[in-house]
């Protein structure tokens, strides 16, 4: 199961008081009823991102129909790369030789190497500029492919396409619910994180127990979990346009750390497709 990062609001990762223009007019902002040091903020009963009149100084860098399409840009530029990386691999015959040679030991290293990857930007990522971050995000998804190539090389190509396909459609279908919708989902990440500890439970069991039918249970599990990602890590691009809207930087490196998580989603999601579509077959 590739890593799903849970983390705190953009907020806590930045620290509670971004350094910008946003603590310019402490007075007038006093008991108004709007966020303070925001010059957004998403209507409780709504959803919808509002401009507070108290900070009219402060623009935002770019519209959220813009934000939320480089998000996904990011997102499936990390796929593609995947992708690309874990098809060069099988037709240079990489994989094989890497199958065949005791290359186990290198893909231990690469899975390491991914969650170091996630980790150092997680730590960093007040620190670092936004397109420090994007590297990070490709090199991830770089070694993803790595990894990917694998299934290539054990899975028949009509396995493979129709478990794309059926996660492009779930995962499309819970994001554009819950961008249409403009759901606010903070209360179902305790939940969300329940499952996702009990999916690394048993994923670890089933390396030392035949767990049987039981990891097909796990499988649909592990869907409803990362549907349930998919819709929050979705709403949370909106919280974070409302966040960051006046400070570009910010705004980037929030844009490029929710289209991290959105994309260890789109690959979890594939990966328990592929688990159950392979299943069936088998049993057929």
């Amino acid at each position: 199961m590739a890593q799903q990062i849970n983390m705190n609001d953009m907020n806590n990762e930045y620290g509670s008081s971004p350094q910008s223009s946003m603590n310019r007019y402490p007075q007038t902002r006093q008991n108004t009823g709007y966020p303070q040091g925001q010059g957004y903020y998403v209507d409780p009963q709504s959803g919808a991102v509002r401009s507070n009149p108290f900070e009219t100084a402060m623009q935002p860098a770019e519209s959220l129909s813009t934000y939320i399409a480089k998000t996904y840009l990011w997102m499936f530029a990390g796929l593609l790369l995947t992708f690309f990386v874990a098809l060069g691999m099988n037709l240079t015959g990489m994989t094989y030789r890497l199958l065949t040679s005791g290359g186990y030991a290198v893909l231990i290293a690469v899975t390491i190497a991914e969650f170091v990857c996630v980790i150092t930007m997680s730590a960093a990522i007040r620190k670092i500029s936004a397109g420090v971050a994007g590297i990070f995000f490709f090199v991830y998804a770089a070694l993803t492919g790595v990894t990917f190539s694998i299934y290539f090389a054990l899975f028949d190509l009509d396995i493979l396409i129709a478990s794309f396909g059926a996660t492009a459609l779930f995962f499309g279908g819970m994001a554009a619910v819950s961008l249409i919708f403009k759901m606010q989902l903070d209360t179902i990440r305790p939940f969300l994180f329940g499952g996702l500890i009990l999916l690394i439970v048993f994923g670890l069991l089933s390396l030392i127990f035949n767990l049987g039918a039981f990891n097909t249970v796990i499988c649909y599990i592990g869907i409803a979990v990362f549907l349930g990602y998919t819709a929050y890590d979705t709403s949370k691009i909106r919280a974070n346009y409302a966040m960051y809207a006046g400070n570009t930087e910010l705004l980037k490196k929030a844009s490029v750390f929710s289209a991290l998580q959105l994309y260890l989603d789109f690959v979890n999601l594939f990966l328990y497709i592929l688990r159950i579509l392979s299943r069936n077959r088998s049993r057929n």
